[in-house]
Order: structure tokens, then C-alpha cells, then sequence
């Protein structure tokens, strides 16, 4: 069996735990400097991954922005963006989000609950490739599946759903943080991550690898598992 692929997870968040706000504009946690580091870590990976409400709210591209890491990909024999995952338990996302209309040398992947998998496939089978997940889609399964394509780096980029899953599950080798100096102060708003049992908590403690300043935002690079190297 393939080695799964070495999975990061990238999040901001308010002082307060907080993806976003309560409002129906997306609220700007980072600042252009941190944008231009995660671009820099997308052009670095194989994959990234993205839940489906993320792909519905936000309408994400996730694509690599900078004109010189596309070209420094194709140059390597690389697509000019690592391949687009997401995950759908019903099967319902638009075909015409920007995850699956732009970026035409990208792959795009759907991991996909069983039971919807026929009507998926109908849905989205002409824009994605759409692959059963299990009942209910198991992350496990879905980086099995993942580094038997080749994938070998692979970044979470959310929402929060997705966040717990790989982090109850173990799944994750590396977390990069960022913090707002600001706080949202709303339990309507998306957290970080939802209940669960986490692998690390008091009484095993997840190690810090590197904590950086960029502008007015914090970054916490905690490693999750022993193939993470301090900086």
C-alpha cells in the first residue's frame, strides 16, 4: 500500500477561536504577507483539501496565485496548482463553483458518502473525478485513496468540519496557526474546530515548532506527529 501523504493543516483564526463572523461577508483574518506565505506552501503540495461547505460558502478557486510558483511547477513537470479535494456527504455542490470551473490543468477530486455516490457521480462526474468514501466518508479512507495516486503532501485548508475529523482521527502531521489580534465574540460564527476527542490535550501535549510574527498576525506551527521537523 502506498505511504498516505503527509497532511497539513493551515487555519486563522480570531484571539477567540473563530473562523469567520456571523455575517454574510467573509471576514478577513490575515494580512497580504501571510496570504503570500500560504500560497507559497499550496505551490509546495500535492493536493489541497477542502470541505464542501467550504466550497459552498466561501466559492473558493485554490489555485496558486503567484505567476512565478505556477511556472516554477510547470517547469517541474507539474499542473500550475496542486490537484482540488473535497469531501460531500449529499452529494450536493454546483458544478459551476470556481472549484471545479477554474484551474484547467487541476485535477479536482470528490470524495463522496456512499450512499450518494450514483447521484454525485451524475451531478459532478463530467467536472471531477468522484470516488466513494465510505459511510460516512472516512478521512482515513479518502488519504488511502489519496497517496495511491501519487499524492504525497497534502493541505487542509477547512473549514472547521474537516479540521476535526483529521485532528480526532490522528490524522494530521503539522498545524499552522495564524491568529488575529481581534476577537468575534459570537457563538453563531464558525470555530476552529467542533467537539471532539482530540490526541493531544493535558495530559499530551502537542509540540511547538516554530512561532513567527507576520505584520499583526501571530503563526503557531505546532507538529502533530514525528515525521513534522521543527523549522
Amino acid at each position: 500500500m502506498s505511504e498516505r501523504p503527509y497532511v497539513l493543516l493551515s487555519c486563522a483564526t480570531s484571539i477567540d477561536g473563530y473562523l469567520d463572523d456571523a455575517s454574510d461577508q467573509r471576514l478577513l483574518l490575515s494580512n497580504d504577507e501571510d496570504f503570500d506565505r500560504v500560497d507559497a506552501l499550496r505551490a509546495e503540495c500535492d493536493a489541497i483539501l477542502v470541505g464542501a461547505n467550504t466550497v459552498r460558502l466561501d466559492n473558493p478557486r485554490l489555485l496558486v496565485r503567484s505567476q512565478q510558483r505556477r511556472d516554477a511547477r510547470v517547469a517541474r513537470g507539474l499542473p500550475s496548482s496542486p490537484t482540488k479535494v473535497t469531501v460531500v456527504g449529499s452529494g450536493e455542490l454546483d458544478p459551476a463553483a470556481r472549484f471545479f470551473s477554474t484551474g484547467d490543468d487541476t485535477e479536482k477530486i470528490v470524495y463522496c458518502a456512499s450512499a450518494a455516490l450514483a447521484k454525485t457521480r451524475d451531478r459532478l462526474g463530467g467536472v471531477a473525478t468522484v470516488v466513494d468514501g465510505g459511510e460516512p466518508v472516512d478521512p482515513g479512507r479518502a488519504l488511502d485513496d489519496l497517496g495511491a495516486r501519487g499524492v504525497r503532501r497534502l493541505m487542509v485548508e477547512g473549514g472547521g468540519t474537516m479540521h476535526t475529523q483529521f485532528l480526532t482521527a490522528g490524522l494530521a502531521d503539522e498545524l499552522h496557526l495564524v491568529v488575529a489580534p481581534f476577537f468575534v465574540g459570537d457563538r453563531r460564527a464558525p470555530r476552529f474546530v467542533n467537539d471532539g476527542r482530540f490526541p493531544w490535550h493535558s495530559e499530551r501535549r502537542a509540540r511547538v515548532a516554530e512561532v513567527r510574527q507576520i505584520g499583526d498576525v501571530v503563526l503557531v506551527r505546532y507538529a502533530l506527529s514525528d515525521r513534522c521537523v521543527a523549522a
